[in-house]
């Protein structure tokens, strides 16, 4: 039996010649799913009062939280610091083999270092051991071996140890890298609800990503103001505030009184709706706005303004002062170019 994949440069062709068969693959995915889950649930049991103390000492941290690890441990640390970084906890990652050669400067007074080492033993790690100890900063050790050098040299040691590795020959650090990952994920999570860490406050340090967006941008901040704003009278008639409406190209014109505020709004939704009761173009817009309509406060989340329009079905929304003057307006395609939705 052979498969065909098409790529896009070209096409290519899978052949049967894997020495597993589907349900081989399959079977082992499952294998290594089970062993890993095994060892996440593992830890569970594990927690204790070691943990309260090293979340106590990362919560006391003045400086940053300096992340060690080599290999594959070294690539949960950066994981780990990158999550307590966006989380509320200054921290970052610091490779030991390079640490010895210069790097150590990065580890100052007030600094908490966390160590990761399966075995314990890692040589660029015990090599800094008494330079991290001469410093005074407390040292965090998240090791699967409560015997080791690490463990023993920890001010806190965190036991991530696990019954067996998901690699068919013990060897290539997969339960074991999964639950160092999970325990820093657990360190993270637990400062963060210390901290009183907010969605707004992650969304500042992901101001690029789509959450950031959505809880850091303001109606004020995307709003067209001034002469972008379309308005009309009450007494013009509806041949002009169509006008308004092509104009200015939000789907809507305000109504407003001689101190700009708000008396209603004319829509594409209420020209249609004129147009089949048969009124001419001559009649005031007064007579057919929608007095009783919805508007926004500039302050206000741009993702407001978004459950605002979704919930009431509408496309454009005239923002307004305290007093009910029309300061600027929006519309969906505004909230969309913004990637608010």
């Amino acid at each position: 039996m052979r498969y065909s994949l098409a790529m896009k440069s070209g096409s290519t062709s899978l052949s049967d010649d894997l020495p597993l068969n589907d349900h081989q693959l399959l079977e082992l995915a499952r294998a290594v799913v089970s062993t890993e889950t095994e060892a996440v649930a593992a830890l569970k049991e594990r927690l204790d009062d070691s943990f309260v103390t090293a979340c106590r000492y990362l919560h006391a941290c003045r400086g940053r939280i300096v992340v060690l690890g080599m290999g594959k441990s070294g690539h949960i640390g950066g994981k780990i610091a990158a999550t307590l970084a966006s989380t509320g906890s200054p921290a970052f990652f610091v490779h030991p083999g390079e640490a010895s050669h210069g790097d150590l400067g990065m580890i100052i007074e007030n600094d908490v270092v966390l160590a990761l080492s399966n075995s314990g033993e890692t040589n660029e790690i015990l090599t800094i051991l008494p330079i991290i100890r001469r410093l005074g900063v407390p040292l965090i050790a998240l090791t699967g071996n409560p015997h080791s050098t690490l463990a023993r040299e920890g001010t806190v040691h965190l036991d991530v140890s696990v019954a067996r590795e998901a690699c068919p020959l013990g060897l290539a650090p997969t339960s074991s890298t999964t639950a160092a990952l999970v325990m820093g994920d657990a360190l993270a999570i637990a400062l963060l609800e210390a901290r009183g860490f907010t969605a707004e406050d992650f969304a500042r340090s992901h101001p690029g990503g789509r959450l950031g967006r959505r809880l850091l941008l303001h109606v004020a901040d995307i709003m067209h103001r001034d002469e972008d704003i379309p308005a009309v009278s009450p007494d013009t008639p509806l041949g002009e505030a169509l006008l308004e409406i092509t104009r200015k190209n939000l789907g809507m014109t305000t109504v407003l009184n001689s101190d700009r505020r708000l008396l209603g709004v004319f829509t594409d939704g209420d020209l249609r709706r004129t147009l089949n009761k048969g009124l001419d173009m001559n009649v005031p817009i007064a007579k057919i706005m929608t007095a009783d309509c919805r508007s926004i406060r500039p302050e206000m989340l741009a993702a407001e303004a978004v459950k605002l329009m979704e919930d009431n079905r509408i496309t454009a929304l005239p923002v307004v002062d305290e007093n009910k003057r029309v300061i600027g307006a929006l519309n969906m395609q505004d909230l969309l170019r913004a990637g608010v939705v």
